[in-house]
C-alpha cells in the first residue's frame, strides 16, 4: 500500500535544529525510498528553499518566529496546518504538540492524525510555571484530537498509558555507525586519545551542566574538559562565567561539523550525558554508535537505553568520584561494545523507518475499517 504522507510540527528538512527534524529527515527519505509519496513542512526562514529533498516534497509555510519570538512558532503550525487540510494526505504525522496542538480542530477531517508525543516537556525547569502548565494542557489536546501516538521511548509510553489509558506505539530514534571514512576526517590534533572529557548539550538547566562541571572543577583530575554547546543564552553565559577560571574546562560553542563531533565522541576518556527529561536522546545515541564510554545522568530515560552500559551519577559528588576513578579496561571496553550491538539492533535507522512505516500503513488501514464500519451501521 502506497500513501500520501504529510510530516508536520518541525521547522523543516535537512536538519538545522534539532532532534525532530533529525528524524524527520531520515524518515521522509526512507519512506519515500519504500514507495510513499512524502511531503514535510518547512519553516519559509529554513535554509534549504528548494521544492524537493531526496525524493520528499517540501512546502513551505510562512514562519513569523523571527519577528514575534515563540509566539511564531504558533502561527507557523496554523499556517502548515490550513495548508494541509488542502492537499489530501492520507497521513499526517506530527511531531510534536508544544505550539500545534492547540490547533487540534484544524487537523484534516479526513486524514489519519498521528502524533509523535515527545517527552515531557512540562517537566523541562527552563520554563515558568505558566508555561509549565499550558504545556501539560497542550499534551491533553494532543492526546484528545490525534487518533493514534509514536512514543519515542519505553518510559514515555508507560506514563502516557496510566496518564490517559492510550496505547502509543514505541519507535525509538536511531544513529548511524561510526564509520573509517569519518575517522579518517578528523586530524589527529583535533582530538587527541582520550586525553579530555566531554558534554554536548543545549545550556539549559535540566541538562545537569552545572552539576557534572562542578563536579569536575572539585576534581584533581588532570585532564581537560570540552563542552560543545552554543553558550550565548543566559543560561549559557552564567556557566562559562562560573567555570572561567578553571583553565581546564573549554567552552567550544556549538560544532555542526558532524564527522568531527564523532571524532570528539570517540575519542574521550568519558563523554557525560546529563540530559534528565524528554525520551530518547539522539546526542546520547550518536555517543553510543561513536563508540564513547558514558555517564549519564541516573534517571529512567537514560536507564532504559543504556542499561548497566554506562556509569551513573545524581549530583556533583558523584561525577568527582567518576572523574578520578574511572578507568579504561576490559569492563569499559565491554560496555562500549554492548552499546554499540545496541545501535545495530535497536536503534539502527532502517529499522526505526520499518517500524514507521508499518504503523503509519496500519494505522491508516484501521482508522479507514472503522469508518467503513460506521458508514455502515
Amino acid at each position: 500500500m502506497k500513501l500520501r504522507i504529510a510530516i508536520l510540527g518541525t521547522r523543516g528538512i535537512p536538519n538545522y535544529y534539532g532532534g525532530f527534524e533529525h528524524i524527520s529527515e531520515y524518515v521522509s527519505a526512507g519512506l519515500v525510498k519504500r514507495g510513499h509519496s512524502v511531503t514535510v513542512y518547512n519553516s519559509h526562514n529554513h535554509p534549504y528553499n528548494q521544492e524537493s529533498w531526496n525524493g520528499v516534497q517540501i512546502r513551505h509555510c510562512y514562519d513569523p518566529e523571527y519577528l514575534i519570538g515563540t509566539a511564531g512558532q504558533f502561527v507557523y503550525d496554523m499556517n502548515c496546518f490550513l495548508d494541509a487540510r488542502k492537499q489530501n494526505f492520507d497521513v499526517v504525522l506530527i511531531m510534536g504538540y508544544t505550539s500545534s496542538s492547540v490547533w487540534g480542530q484544524l487537523y484534516p477531517k479526513n486524514s489519519t492524525i498521528i502524533t509523535n508525543m515527545d517527552g515531557m516537556e512540562w517537566k523541562r525547569s527552563k520554563y515558568s510555571k505558566p508555561v509549565q502548565k499550558f504545556l501539560k494542557y497542550a499534551e491533553k489536546l494532543a492526546v484528545q484530537y490525534s487518533q493514534y501516538y509514536v512514543a519515542d521511548s519505553r518510559v514515555i509510553k508507560s506514563y502516557l498509558k496510566d496518564k490517559y489509558n492510550i496505547n502509543c506505539r514505541y519507535i525509538p530514534y536511531g544513529a548511524d555507525l561510526y564509520t573509517d571514512m569519518e575517522r579518517e576526517q578528523c586530524e589527529p590534533e583535533q582530538a587527541l586519545k582520550e586525553d579530555y572529557f566531554l558534554l554536548m548539550a543545549r545550556m539549559e538547566p535540566e541538562n545537569n551542566i552545572e552539576a557534572i562541571l562542578e563536579g569536575f572543577n572539585q576534581s584533581n583530575s588532570d585532564k581537560s574538559f570540552k563542552v560543545l554547546g552554543d553558550t550565548g543564552n543566559r543560561f549559557g553565559k552564567f556557566i562559562t562565567n562560573k567555570f572561567a577560571n578553571d583553565e581546564r574546562i573549554q567552552f567550544k560553542g556549538a560544532i555542526f561539523d558532524t564527522p568531527k563531533v564523532r571524532a570528539l565522541q570517540n575519542n574521550s576518556y568519558l563523554y557525560f550525558h546529563g540530559h534528565s527529561v524528554g525520551g530518547t536522546n539522539p546526542s546520547l545515541l550518536e555517543a553510543m554508535a561513536s563508540e564513547a564510554l558514558i555517564a549519564a545522568h541516573n534517571n529512567p530515560f537514560n536507564k532504559s537505553v543504556l542499561n548497566t552500559d554506562a556509569f551513573y551519577f545524581s549530583n556533583a559528588a558523584e561525577v568527582t568520584h567518576l572523574v578520578e576513578n574511572v578507568q579504561r579496561n576490559d569492563p569499559e571496553r565491554n560496555m562500549v561494545m554492548n552499546n554499540l550491538h545496541k545501535i545495530q539492533y535497536q536503534f539502527n535507522w532502517e529499522q526505526v523507518i520499518d517500524q514507521y512505516e508499518e504503523f503509519i500503513v496500519e494505522s491508516y488501514k484501521h482508522k479507514n475499517y472503522e469508518t467503513i464500519i460506521a458508514d455502515q451501521r
